[in-house]
């Protein structure tokens, strides 16, 4: 048996914001509230959710990302050399519905790990909601460095500084892996014992369309991928061993817009090299393709995830059709390495997907019920 983490039932992390953190942000905008009463509010409302988690059933247990306008460029433009900013042509990858806000990030300067992070802090006062009680953990969530590859690299809108930065391209790649050792360790001596690396770039790089737009650029997207699972496998490489570490891998997630289409085929060699402790992977549409990837997972400590239920819309999944399609993978993966979980967060970005809070946890309730069947 592998280790117990990720939880036969899990998920990935960001939760529906409540309606009194969205208006109290708005205030804060409009100079009516201070940013000390906004995060007193969130206290307040990520105490609850930790209780809700905990009701259905969740043992790994996150903050919401409550604290979050993003799940990714919140973290990362509070790293050294790398600034947030509103982009003159808005964000620069166009979504299949609601257009994602107009903010992004770029590198500015020698990328390194930010000793005072205030994800720090977050992750802090989460663990000590969470783990009052023996079999629950606090799980933080952070964006994958390979995030910053491809916004500099892969996505970029020709605005880029990169080379001038990094004259010589492998030490771009250094700083990525050396930052995020620096981020392992730093959430480690936190007291983090579960963390996950979001990552949209692994479905950039299996999406047809992005491929042909990259080898026309001159880019071959295998040697990106390579790339990619060595900065991964840098920044793991010196993690403590009772940390468990996964990834997600997204095909873009804002107001239940999507962002890339495809399988894992194009990817799923270089994705399964990384020494990841576990994979959630999305599997709730066609457009995620069949199971025939997973033939490239080899670490039978390791545990794949499988998403099968959508987190975009509130129609429940029917629960026999769950059932026969965890059966479908064990094909390649043994029973006891899987696991389930929504396909994505609730809301990655504070808009949040098109459902209610109650529809959301519905989905929550039949991934248990599906489970206590299968497992």
């Amino acid at each position: 048996m592998t280790q117990k983490i990720p939880f036969t039932v899990d998920h990935v992390g960001s939760f529906l914001r409540p309606e009194s953190i969205k208006e109290a942000r708005q205030e804060v905008a409009a100079g009516t509230l201070s940013q000390a009463e906004l995060r007193k509010l969130e206290d307040q409302e990520i105490a609850k959710l930790v209780k809700e988690q905990k009701a259905v059933g969740i043992r790994g247990i996150t903050d919401g990302e409550f604290r979050r306008g993003f799940w990714h460029i919140d973290f990362l433009e509070n790293l050294n050399g790398v600034e947030g900013y509103v982009p003159e042509q808005g964000y620069n990858q166009q979504f299949h519905g609601k257009a994602a806000p107009s903010y992004n990030i770029r590198v500015t300067e020698k990328i390194s790990f930010n000793p005072e992070h205030p994800f720090l802090a977050d992750f802090i006062f989460l663990k000590d909601l969470v783990e009052t009680e023996v079999g629950y953990y606090a799980k933080a969530t952070i964006p994958s460095p390979t995030m910053i590859l491809r916004q500099e690299l892969l996505a970029n809108d020709g605005s880029s500084q990169i080379t001038k930065i990094y004259p010589d391209l492998q030490d771009f790649y250094r700083d990525l892996s050396k930052t995020y050792q620096e981020a392992i360790q730093a959430f480690y001596q936190a007291g983090c014992r579960y963390l996950q690396f979001d990552d949209t770039n692994w479905a950039f790089l299996a999406d047809t369309d992005k491929r042909s737009e990259l080898t026309e650029k001159g880019i071959n997207p295998k040697e990106i991928a390579q790339i990619c699972t060595t900065i991964i496998n840098d920044a793991l490489k010196n993690k403590p061993e009772d940390l468990i570490i996964t990834t997600h891998i997204c095909r873009g997630n804002h107001a239940s817009s999507w962002l890339f289409s495809g399988g894992y085929e194009p990817i799923a060699k270089e994705l399964f090299s990384t020494n990841y402790d576990g994979f959630f992977l999305e599997y709730d549409s066609d457009r995620a393709g069949d199971f025939a990837p997973l033939r490239y997972w080899t670490n039978p400590n390791s545990k794949v995830v499988l998403g099968l239920v959508t987190s975009k819309f509130p129609e429940l999944e029917d629960p026999n059709l769950l059932v026969q399609r965890i059966k479908e993978a064990t094909d390649y993966v043994p029973l006891e390495n899987l696991a389930i979980s929504p396909q994505c967060g609730f809301a990655s970005t504070q808009e949040g997907n098109r459902l209610t809070s109650k529809e959301q946890w519905a989905k929550i309730q039949l991934l248990q019920e599906v489970a206590k069947k299968v497992w």
